[in-house]
């Protein structure tokens, strides 16, 4: 099916997208944590995204074509989805019509979303099937293994985020690389991060840097404490002040996840500590009352310097600048499932804690990541061998 066989046949933004101005966002969210724009503009391209501002004009309905006005909830919704994104690539949107564009290239209407529109799938309900249907095509097309593999790899980081912000139901791109034959040298895809590393992002945290207030400290501090309790990035967010709470003698927090649904996640005793530093330098600041606290609950729990709610993007920010690789939020999560189930915890416990819908992801996010060493019988086997021993004559 052509290009053009798509746009006559619907006038629809993104052909085959149920939602495609929350997609567009999510996906300009999740492209903008990266802090450097040539690898936004490779994941974009290698997602069959447009990158130019010539590609990017076909993306918005021309202003004088009746047929391809917008439905009233996308009037806005769109045009600031595309304007979002096209920033985020760096570049910028200007108005005509059309299915998404891709890079220019041999693959080029193999790339994820390109092949979805071709299909008609929603790429919001993308299934493993669809994955590995259009992995079938890419090898018939010649695609090398390691090309393929890359872009798998995207399509799956991709897919982490939408799931974890409630637009996906789970991440089909999740897929046996070694069954497919893509597997190389890398032996897990989940980022394992140490309690030296999440201790030494902690201290980098709470150390004042030159030009930043005692507040901004007590900030940093308390977004890496609250993350080390498995939350979302979103969740983080959306945490007003009166989500914080005391239940059962403990302070914890009225956590709003996916689906619409709310779980209780107590504070260990450094996220508490640090929250209530943030708290009380936030309110001395402002010359806040108790009295003005109880009548301002529902404000934000986190607030940037100007006063706003804590986005997204200052998280990534944040984190970009406390660690030395480039940190994504989702490894602290796993961080917290993996240390968690290490120290004896239930599976079913820690399921509730990350407010995972199965108990099925809770277990492969711990199974998909590369096993502490004392986990492993290496040495035992290496103790048995002794090859280091000399063989007596």
């Amino acid at each position: 099916m052509t290009t053009g066989e798509l746009t006559e046949r619907s006038d629809e933004l993104w052909p085959g997208v149920s939602e495609p101005a929350e997609l567009l966002k999510e996906i300009a969210d999740w492209l903008g944590g990266y802090g450097n724009r040539a690898t936004r503009r490779t994941y974009a391209e290698g997602l069959g995204l447009p990158t130019t501002s010539g590609d990017i004009h076909e993306w918005l309905p021309p202003a004088d074509d009746p047929s391809k006005t917008m439905r009233p909830p996308l009037t806005d919704a769109w045009p600031t989805a595309v304007t979002r994104y096209a920033a985020v690539v760096g570049t910028q949107a200007s108005q005509r019509g059309g299915p998404p564009p891709a890079a220019r290239g041999r693959f080029r209407p193999l790339h994820w979303f390109r092949w979805c529109a071709t299909h008609r799938v929603d790429p919001l309900t993308a299934t493993s099937t669809h994955v590995k249907a259009w992995l079938d095509a890419l090898n018939t097309a010649g695609a090398a293994p390691a090309t393929r593999d890359r872009m798998l790899a995207t399509v799956k980081a991709l897919y982490t985020h939408l799931a974890d912000a409630g637009l996906a139901a789970g991440n089909p791109a999740a897929l046996n690389r070694r069954r497919l034959g893509l597997a190389t040298t890398s032996t897990t895809g989940t980022v394992v991060l140490t309690t030296a590393q999440v201790r030494a992002l902690f201290t980098a945290a709470r150390t004042p840097r030159r030009g930043a207030s005692p507040l901004d400290t007590a900030r940093a501090t308390a977004v890496v404490a609250l993350f080390t309790l498995g939350l979302r990035v979103s969740e983080l967010c959306d945490l007003d002040r009166s989500d914080l709470h005391v239940t059962r003698g403990r302070r914890a927090l009225r956590v709003h996840g996916k689906g619409g649904k709310t779980r209780v996640v107590y504070l260990h005793a450094a996220a508490e500590e640090a929250l209530t530093g943030y708290l009380r330098e936030r309110d001395a600041g402002a010359g806040t009352t108790p009295a003005r606290r109880t009548a301002q609950a529902d404000t934000p729990l986190l607030l940037t310097r100007t006063g706003n709610r804590y986005r997204r993007q200052a998280v990534w920010q944040l984190l970009r600048r406390l660690s030395e690789d480039s940190l994504h939020p989702h490894a602290l999560r796993h961080f917290y499932v993996t240390t968690a189930v290490e120290a004896g915890a239930q599976l079913v416990h820690v399921q509730a804690d990350v407010g995972h819908t199965s108990i099925d992801t809770t277990e492969q996010v711990y199974n998909n990541a590369a096993r502490d060493p004392s986990r492993s019988a290496v040495d035992l086997v290496g103790d048995v061998l002794d090859l280091t021993r000399e063989e007596t004559p």
